[in-house]
Order: C-alpha cells, then structure tokens, then sequence
C-alpha cells in the first residue's frame, strides 16, 4: 500500500480560516485543501441550499427540450420515458415519469432487457414506441451515442430527447434536444451530474416555466442522491447541495420504495454510505437478476404494502446477485492462474455462460485482487460483452478507444465503461488491451493508494472534533471522508484478531504520556498483527468514526493500513 500525502496549504490562509471558524488547524487546513478558503465559502460548504443550484437553462438545448414537452402535452401526444437498467437509470426514469404523470397521463415508462437488448436505446424500444403510438421518447443516462438509433427513429417520426451525462462522440445524435453538459459548446458551470441529475434539472425547467419554486422538487430528491452515490460521480458543487438535501428527505420522509428498503435496516440515521452499500446495490438488483422495470415499480409505487412486496422481491434477487458474484469471481481467478497472466499490466476474462448482470460487480472484486485496469466479458446473443474498471489515475475509457479496431461499440467514463466485441476479436483485443495499457500506466498506478490529508496528534481527536468533521460530508469522490496519520502508537497489549479467519484487526491504541485509549478497528488488516504486538511501535492511517454497540456511541478510528516504525 502506497502512502500519499496531500500537499499541505500556506499556514496563513489555514490559520485564519480557524480564526473565522472558530475551529483547530487541522479541520481547517482540510477545508483549504478543499478548496474552502474563505468564511463565506465554508458558509456554502456548510450550509448549502437549494438556492445554489443553477439556472436549468443554461444548459444546452433545455429550452428546445422543455418546449417539445410542452407541445406533447398540448397536443395529447404519448410520452415514453426510457432509461438505462441500472441505478441511475432507473431513478431517473422514475423521476421524469412520476413528475410527469402528476398533470398528465399519457405517460408510459420503457427499461431495456439486459440480455434482449443490451445497453441503452435500442431498436426495440423504438419499435415498441412505433406500436404504441409514441410520437415522443425522452431517454435517461443513455443515448448520447446513440447516433444509428436515432435516425432510425427520426424515420418513423419519433422524436426524442436525450438527457445523458456519458461523454459524446464525434458527432451528436440528430435529435430534438441533447442535454450532456459534457457537449463542448455546453456551458452549463457543472458537468459532473449523473443521468438522474440531468433529468432532475429538465424537471425544474419545467416547473420553473409553471412558475413553481425549487422547493416543490425536494421529495424528489431521495431520488437524485440514491443516483448520485450509485454512480460515483464527485460530491461537489451541484451533486453537493442534491445529496445533502437528499439525504435528508431519505431521513425524514422517503418515498415509500425507498422506505421499503431502508426500514429494514434498522438504523436511525442513514448516510451516503448506506446509500451506496444497502440501497443502491438492492435497485441495481433488479436490472441485474431480472428486469430494471421492477425497480421502477418499486420506486414509483406510492402504497407502502405493495412497496414492501416489491422490496422482498428484490431482496431475493440481491442475495442471488450475491452468490453469483462469489462464484463467478473464483472461476475469473482461476482463469488468470490458468494462463498465468498473474503479472500483467491488464485483466481481460471471458466465459460466455457468465451472468451478464454481475460482470461488472465481478471487475471491482478481480481489482481487490490484482491492482490493474479489468475487462470482464460473457456472452450476450452472438456478441461478447464487457463491463470495465479502472484503478485510481488511470483512464481506462481512453484505453479502450484505443482498440477502436476491435470494437463494435462502447461508452462510459474514466473510471467504469461498458463495450461490445465480436467473439472472434476477443484475444486481437484482450493483446491490444493489455499493450496500450503497458505503455501508458505507471507503476504507482499499480500499487493501491491511501491519500493522506493530514498527520494529527490522537489528543486533537475529540468528540468536538468528530462533530464537526462529520459535517464535512456527504463524502464521496472529490470530498472523501479524510484520512489521518499518527505515528509513534502501541497497542496496550489487548490488541488481536477477529472476525471467523482471524481477517480484520482490533486495537486499544495509546500514545506516550497521553492517558487516553483509543478503540480502533482495521478490516481486512489481520495480516499485519505482527506488526503491533509486544508493544511494537507503529505508524496508523485511518478515518474517524462513531462505532454504535449495544446502545452505546464511543468515537473510533478506523484503520486503513498501518506501517512499522522505522
């Protein structure tokens, strides 16, 4: 495990950001490393309000999109909602969809079969469109490349709008409107919006031409964050002010789908976090086992009963999704044992009986395991597909346009893309692959990375100091829960193992003189018992936390690597 730290910020600027605060140094010194220089700013960090969001219209083609709405409606035309099967899809869909059915009916909504139709829109869905009348499509986080798909709806006069946040090809599909603040004469101020943040600002367009304030849209908004947390997209400026607000209306008064879920969670305060690890991956479920329109019934359904029967439905297709992922993990090791490709720059598997819905589940696990840009391909009617991962700094979507040669089609970020490949070309672009990686990855990249934002003293952490650090979130990318380093630190000699195989690790930290004992927990760091036995000195990495037992709240550190001492 690597160790970097943050660049530390001129003393001046933290110094006086404390003053103004009223806050110690090392809470300020990660707000201007932040970007958070002035009392003002933390003001916005602090206290964001809907009022920060921008004007909707100023992102390209929203007052054409919102006009074609218009006159759907006013000449009683039927509307479809589309999106992609996954968690940003689905919420999305549900998110135009309900607004839309709250005035008027004509409304049907429209999930892709993973496994008929694959990725985003498809000829399918158009001829459904065709066969239900359907004069008007609006697509959700998919379509931007979409171009083929497109004309061929233009010829049977179907018009469609496309609300995407993936990056756009060389020429923009001809349709009525492209909201993708990624456009390059886009000049929306934030591009970083999942797919169901896009429709949530074509949905405050039209309310802000009904006259109706950003307030109406707040229940909404448990919507908005559930997409936001799902997609990994940076915890920034807008996703800010939509996750914090739905964060809260998760909290206070969620739509029955999500309470659905959440109720069985039995915790009083949910965050980011259990966004991202309990209710996302139960939507994604869905898309995944069975059918993304499941997820969209859950979570357009206003009866709380029939919500908690589609809760249990998905709750049967995420613990399935569970034991696939397992299982098809151990057969992708064992392939790269098999061709003893243990030491390449890349990972490339493929079997064709693999479950296409978990693939992509089944690349972040192959990532725990080898540290390396991942491809994981099945079969999908007689095309291969793939879902890709990357690691920290390197842009795995760059690298597969770089096999353009192999491909038939693709699209995605910089982190996690999705491509289609002939059989044939498989190993033409498993070799490609695993070359432009080699030559453009460095061997930092290859070693995990722990990012460090400051060394602190274990007496500066106070329950104080945890109250207003954990104000700092929602934590995401680009506003991580901050990482600390200690040194000079002993166990007091009731540190040891646990968990069934002995993996993780517990701790009763002190230091020097100082009186205090601090509980800590390292997961998955078993291994490194060893190193902080017999009173053994060492050196800590770890996040600060509130560890609830028993109905008890202590603060606690949690251990993201440790280091002897030299």
């Amino acid at each position: 495990m690597r160790w970097e730290k943050l660049p530390s910020p001129e003393k001046e600027k933290v110094n006086q950001l404390a003053e103004e605060l009223k806050i110690d140094k090392y809470l300020s010194k990660i707000l201007v490393q932040r970007g958070v220089e002035t009392f003002d700013q933390a003001r916005k960090f602090f206290k964001p309000t809907l009022d920060d969001l921008y004007d909707p219209f100023l992102m390209k083609d929203m007052d054409k999109a919102v006009s074609r709405i218009e006159k759907a409606i006013e000449n009683n035309e039927n509307i479809l909602i589309y999106g992609d099967y996954d968690v940003d899809g689905t919420t999305a869909v549900t998110l135009v969809s309900t607004f839309l059915k709250n005035n008027y009916p004509k409304v049907a909504t429209y999930i892709p079969d993973r496994y008929r139709e694959g990725y985003g829109i498809s000829f399918t869905g158009i001829d459904f469109a065709h066969d239900n009348d359907i004069s008007l499509v609006i697509a959700l986080d998919c379509g931007i490349k979409a171009n083929d798909k497109i004309d061929y709806a233009n010829k049977k006069n179907i018009d469609f709008i496309i609300c995407d946040h993936h990056r756009p090809g060389d020429k923009l599909p001809e349709a009525v409107a492209v909201l993708d603040p990624k456009r390059d004469d886009c000049q929306y101020p934030f591009k970083e919006l999942p797919g169901c943040g896009i429709g949530f600002k074509l949905i405050q367009a039209m309310a802000e031409k009904k006259g109706e304030t950003i307030h109406s849209l707040l229940p909404y908004l448990d919507l908005v964050v559930t997409a936001i947390a799902a997609d990994i997209v940076p915890l920034t400026d807008e996703n800010r002010v939509l996750a914090t607000f739905g964060l809260q209306v998760i909290n206070a008064n969620p739509r029955p789908g999500i309470r659905a879920i959440t109720e069985q969670m039995k915790k009083d305060i949910l965050t980011i976090t259990d966004v991202v690890f309990q209710i996302a991956p139960r939507i994604n479920a869905a898309g995944r086992m069975k059918h993304g329109l499941y997820a969209v019934e859950l979570l357009s359904e206003r009866n709380y009963k029939k919500a908690l029967e589609y809760a249990k439905a998905i709750e049967v297709f995420n613990s399935d999704r569970k034991d696939l992922d397992k299982e098809i993990t151990k057969e992708a090791l064992i392939q790269i044992e098999g061709n003893q490709e243990e030491k390449n720059y890349s990972t490339v598997v493929c079997r064709e009986e693999w479950h296409k819905g978990v693939i992509g589940i089944v690349a972040s696990r192959l990532i725990e395991k080898y540290y390396r840009p991942t491809i994981v391909f099945t079969l999908s009617g007689d095309k291969l597909t793939g879902s890709a991962r990357s690691v920290k700094g390197f842009d795995i979507y760059d690298a597969i346009e770089k096999c353009s040669e192999y491909i038939e089609q693709f699209g995605g970020h910089k982190y996690a893309a999705g491509l289609t490949i002939l059989p044939e070309n498989y190993t033409l672009f498993k070799n490609k692959f695993e070359e432009v990686v080699k030559e453009s990855i460095s061997e930092e990249m290859l070693i995990p990375q722990i990012t460090i934002d400051s060394e602190i003293p274990l007496h500066e952490i106070t329950p104080k100091f945890l109250r207003i650090l954990k104000r700092l979130g929602p934590f995401g990318p680009r506003n991580m829960k901050p990482v600390f380093e200690s040194s000079g630190l002993r166990d007091n000699g009731y540190g040891k193992t646990v968990g069934n195989d002995g993996d993780h690790l517990k701790l009763s930290i002190i230091k020097g003189s100082d009186t205090n004992t601090y509980q800590a927990i390292g997961f998955g760091l078993g291994y490194k018992y060893p190193l902080i036995k017999n009173g053994l000195s060492f050196k800590a990495a770890f996040t600060i936390e509130e560890n609830h037992w028993n109905g008890m709240t202590n603060l606690q550190l949690n251990i993201k690597d440790i280091k002897k001492e030299k």
